[in-house]
């Protein structure tokens, strides 16, 4: 079976530093990839290769068995490719629905009124209900993760990269976004999960990548 993604001999050097060196991955559809390993091991820097924000210096990245170059996160997300960072990009002065449109194409933000149906919809399809008016700044941390994830469902995701989600959230948080999560993998979703947190990869995982 073809993987959803799948990684081959990345490489990527900075002065004084190899980040990734000869890095070897695949994820299926409906599969979660855990990847473990120290602060400075390098697994942020391979998924901002994998979401298009820094480029590879060697090795090949296929999407659906296809050699692909992703040009930008903007292109990644052409692709069905989402990632939520451990620093959220939201804007604390709009709205939830202003900020997830920030990330949509022209097309499908133009009928606001549509755009907020849609948010309700989506969020409460996978347990995590959001007000679409509600300015960001009012919402709690967990709340504002649950926009992230819901701006990135919003695009037809097909590949999910969670970058230490659990590290801001309480236990019940935890326990719905692990929810949220298995629904997704149920759906063909691939998920790629950053974490520290040995008991929470083997509750949610399929596989685990561990990098030194």
């Amino acid at each position: 079976m073809t993987s959803r993604l799948e990684l081959r001999g990345i490489r990527k050097q900075y002065p004084g530093c190899i980040a990734n060196d000869d890095i070897h991955l695949a994820v299926a559809a409906g599969e979660c990839h855990a990847l473990l390993g120290e602060n400075g091991a390098g697994k942020s820097t391979l998924m901002k290769i994998i979401y298009g924000i820094v480029a590879a210096d060697a090795g090949t990245l296929l999407w659906e068995g296809t050699p692909t170059q992703i040009r930008s996160p903007a292109h990644a997300r052409e692709l069905g490719i989402g990632m939520v960072f451990q620093h959220f990009s939201l804007f604390e002065t709009l709205t939830v629905a202003e900020n997830i449109a920030l990330s949509l194409p022209k097309d499908q933000t133009r009928n606001r009124r549509a755009l907020s149906d849609r948010i309700r919809q989506v969020s409460e399809h996978y347990g995590m209900a959001l007000d679409p008016d509600r300015y960001v700044h009012s919402l709690s941390v967990g709340a504002r993760q649950r926009v992230e994830i819901v701006r990135c469902l919003l695009q037809d995701i097909r590949l999910l990269i969670l970058d230490e989600p659990t590290s801001v959230l309480t236990p019940q948080e935890v326990e719905q976004l692990f929810i949220t999560l298995n629904r997704l993998k149920a759906e063909g979703c691939a998920i790629l999960f950053i974490s520290h947190k040995l008991d929470e990869v083997r509750a949610l995982c399929d596989q685990a990548t561990k990098y030194k």
